[in-house]
Order: C-alpha cells, then structure tokens, then sequence
C-alpha cells in the first residue's frame, strides 16, 4: 500500500510499506488471527465503561486517538440504531465481486458503507462494510486486492472475510489493523454458503452472524468515518446532483440516479437498473466519489498475467459529494492510513452526510465523473 504519492519498488512478495498495528493488533500472525497479547500501561489510569475506551493509534511518528462509540446512533451512518442501541461488535467487512458474472449481490443495501475499487482489467469490486444491520445473506465473496489495506485501515480493527489472493496481498492484509477472514479455509469457511443457481466461482456467500461469532469477545464498534446532519449543508445547491456518471468501464459502467419520492440514489450499470438478489435495486442516501492516483504495480494477479492496480489512499484529490438530489464539489484529504479522509467544499466548509448508508467510489485519475442537474 502506497503511503503517499510516490508508487512502491519492489517484485511480487516484496515489501509495500511499513506494517500499520494499533495495539489489539500486535499479536496477529500471518493468517490474520488475533494471538494473546499483554499491553503493560505505566503510570496511566484506565478506566473501562462497557465498550467505551481510548485507543491509541501510532504511524509514521504520529499518534491519534480513536474513541469508540456507544449508544444509540450508528457510527457508520448516522442513523438511530435499530432497536435504540449500537450493537457491541466491530465492524465487519466483507469483499463482494462486481463483474457481470458476480451479479446479481446480496446484502448491499443493508450495508453501512460500501466501497467501489479500480482493480486490474479495468472493473472493480466492492468492500461492503456492516455494522448496525445483518443480512441474513451477503455476496457473492471474492479475494482481496491491494486497494483493501488503504480501505479497512480507518475501520477500527475490523472483521475482513474475503475469498483468499495473492501471497504479497495476504501478506499485506497479516500487517494490517484488521481480523481477516480467508472464507476457502480453517474456521470461517464454516459461515459459507452456496446458493442454488450460482455456481463458482460466483457462488461463495456468507452468513454476517457467523463471522461475527468468530470473534465473540470483540465487542467494539468502529469509530465514526463520516459527519452527518440533517438538511442539506449550506453549500449544496438543490437539484445540482440528480444524477452522476462513473464509467471504469465497459462492465462498470455507473450511473447514480436521484429518486426525490425514495430519498435515495439508485445504482445502474450501462442504464440498466443494478438490481439485487430478491428484485431489490442497488441504492444509496449518499455517493461520496474520490478521485484517487492508481498506478500499475509488479505483482501478477491471475492467469492471464494481469498486474495489481494500487491505489494511493493518503493525500488529497478532487471530491464530488452526492446527496439529497445535489452535489457537492470539493476536496478530499487523508494523512494516514489509519484516519478517514476529510471531506471539504470548493468555498473551504466541511461537508456533512445525510444519515443513511453511503457509497465511497474510489475512482482513478483519468476516468471522467459527470453529474448532471434536475431539468428545470
């Protein structure tokens, strides 16, 4: 995982940049499990309420403080919490597939936060990120890439269940602040299932509960990603954002389209409605599009001899913010991978989300992103 601007040297199985470990992270080996870990704190009194703790993050020099939340709004979207309370598990990520043949997804909808990655061939996969909702179902499940580190990183020690990748990629993921979940071996693969009708490698779905229970004594939710209020933000002009076109490519070929009567974006693929198992259109309150520097790196990713696309996820870019029916032009800003980006308008103000689920599109430079404004 690149750190800055300037790309990673080095062949397949080389390093990519220094490990990123909070504390509850020290002791995971390469499989990406947790080990025992003992964290001596001299002199400091620590007080422990339920969930509520301070955990200090370390990189590069630099410490931040990360608090966990509590009580009855959702950390990653700023909705009242089912039930009128967080649930005390931590966020569980879970890499879903996005070629033709992966669709039609499961579980999208109920997702907190869903991430959209450029990876080789021009397409993309998807990091679909849960925390205060559950589907019974969720996938199809597919293998990690590059781009995943920079993702997962900001997430607070989450649960990763993916469907294996390459050995410099899994080496990445065991470096990482995350529990990865390898769903084709040991414990996990017991959460699998395949659904009649899908037939591999498309066919690898999985039960969020279960992979929860995999960790039952991890009871902390995420940190906040995202700053929600309700009202559209002073900046956003009303009826500038019906809809916003990012074409990856022929296969990925997205267009979000404002429905006023749902108070939502709905997802198409090439202007064809992206519709999920059940019958069920993709949608989203908010589509977050981050233009991101992406380069070629060494390491070859499958048969046909295609290379890792890496993703830059610290520094800034050009930022287009999707909500309410109007967009928002800005700047992103991210100065490490253990932060979230800083989402900022052209006039300087930061912006704020409605509450609801978001799509982050983590888009290459180079590839075009067009809005469009309500007809008046």
């Amino acid at each position: 995982m690149s750190h800055g601007s300037t790309p990673p040297k080095g062949g397949k199985g080389a390093a990519a940049g220094p490990a990123i470990l909070s504390p509850r992270d020290a002791g995971r080996g390469a499989g990406g499990r947790r080990r025992t870990w003992w964290l001596v704190l001299a002199g400091v009194g620590v007080a422990v309420v339920g969930v509520a703790a301070a955990v200090l993050l370390t990189q590069g020099g630099t410490t931040t403080s990360t608090q966990p939340v509590t009580g009855s709004t959702c950390p990653l979207t700023g909705e009242s919490a089912p039930g009128g309370v967080v649930p005390a598990r931590p966020a569980l990520a879970i890499k879903i597939g996005n070629y033709p043949g992966d669709r039609p997804s499961e579980g999208l909808n109920q997702a907190d936060i869903v991430f959209e990655e450029p990876i080789e061939g021009a397409i993309t996969r998807l990091v679909a990120v849960f925390q205060c909702q559950a589907p019974a179902l969720v996938g199809d499940v597919r293998s990690a890439r590059e781009p995943d580190v920079g993702i997962l990183s900001q997430l607070s020690d989450p649960i990763f269940a993916h469907a294996g990748g390459i050995d410099p990629v899994l080496a990445l993921l065991a470096d990482a602040p995350l529990i990865g979940e390898n769903v084709l071996g040991g414990t996990s693969a017991a959460t699998v299932i395949h659904p009649a009708g899908r037939y591999a490698p498309y066919s690898t779905f999985v039960e969020p509960h279960a992979l929860w229970a995999l960790e039952p004594s991890d009871t902390t939710p995420p940190a906040p990603l995202l700053t929600y209020a309700t009202g559209l933000p002073k900046e956003a002009v009303p009826g500038s954002g019906s809809g916003v076109h990012i074409p990856f490519s022929s296969s990925s070929n997205v267009t979000w389209q404002w429905d006023p009567s749902a108070g939502r974006y709905l997802r198409h693929y090439s202007g064809t409605p992206d519709m999920l198992v059940g019958g069920t259109q993709t949608s989203s309150v908010n589509v977050v599009v981050m233009t991101v520097q992406t380069f070629t790196g060494s390491w070859v990713e499958n048969s046909a001899g295609a290379k890792e696309v890496e993703v830059v996820a610290t520094g800034s870019g050009p930022l287009v913010v999707m909500e309410g029916g109007a967009a928002i032009t800005g700047t992103w800003s991210r100065s490490s991978l253990t932060r979230p980006a800083t989402l900022t308008a052209s006039d300087g103000t930061p912006i704020t989300l409605q509450p609801g689920n978001t799509w982050e599109e983590l888009v290459p430079h180079g590839v075009p992103v067009t809005t469009t404004a309500a007809a008046s």
